[in-house]
């Protein structure tokens, strides 16, 4: 009994990451390799989450060579093969979820500044800064949307279905990093949303919003839109050419 007692402290499983879930892992060697201990049997999910990265991250997980889900569970002496998204693997995957039908976005209170470039790209960025993580969980599963957070213990949740943990903390390096993550550079559409509230913008008459207008702008402007949530106005000013600039490094792909 003492003998089983302590292989059974003693006993691991030994899980390699792939691919960046490399370095999201805590505790991963240089190849990727982190030992969990395994006492008693464990979820896989449970096992990976414990070298701190989120089931979100994982697009398959082989145990034994075997493809399974995130309730299975591994016993000392499993070896574990954890893979991301974009590796080419011939093996259905048993964790991977539905597809979403678009990218549309909810971003926690510390993303704010990546909220906005998203909706100044024209892409459907919800975020409020009062959101805590059970409303951001919440928000994510009933409206479909891609959960983005640097948080990862939101993205453990185990109701958080699709999610993607921002590795960069520069705003402007974090937007290149959704790009290629979501393959968004076909989809821009700058200027159709809300920058303030991310509703929709569209054409507006300038008759219509004149009395809204300070002097020097009804006399240098003519070409306005109107957010058709919070009625916040835009138009061509100083400032146009840095967001063209902006959207132009976007596209192109670059960091």
């Amino acid at each position: 009994m003492e003998r089983r007692t302590l292989i059974g402290m003693l006993g691991h499983t030994t899980i390699r990451f792939y691919g960046d879930l490399a370095e999201v892992a805590w505790d991963a060697d240089r190849d990727g390799l982190a030992r969990v201990p395994v006492d008693r049997p464990r979820s896989v999910k449970d096992a990976i989450e414990s070298c701190g990265v989120p089931h979100t991250e994982v697009d398959l997980v082989l145990v034994n060579g075997t493809s399974v889900d995130f309730g299975h569970a591994v016993t000392a002496g499993d070896r574990v093969a954890v893979y991301p998204l974009f590796v080419n693997l011939d093996v259905p995957s048993m964790v991977r979820p539905d597809p979403l039908d678009e990218e549309r976005f909810v971003l926690d209170v510390h993303l704010g500044r990546l909220a906005g470039r998203l909706r100044l790209l024209g892409f459907d960025a919800s975020y409020r800064n009062d959101a805590d993580d059970a409303d951001l969980a919440a928000e994510s599963v009933h409206d479909r949307r891609w959960l983005l957070t640097r948080d990862r213990g939101l993205l453990m949740r185990a109701s958080v279905v699709h999610g993607y943990l921002i590795r960069s903390d520069d705003p402007p390096l974090q937007v290149a990093e959704v790009m290629r993550r979501f393959e968004l550079y076909g989809k821009v559409e700058p200027l159709t949303r809300c920058a303030n509230c991310n509703g929709l913008l569209a054409p507006v008459p300038k008759a219509r919003i004149d009395h809204l207008l300070q002097p020097g702008t009804r006399r240098d402007h003519d070409v306005f839109v109107q957010c058709g949530s919070c009625g916040q106005l835009y138009w061509e000013g100083s400032h146009s050419g840095e967001l063209q600039a902006f959207v132009r490094h976007v596209r192109s792909g670059r960091d």
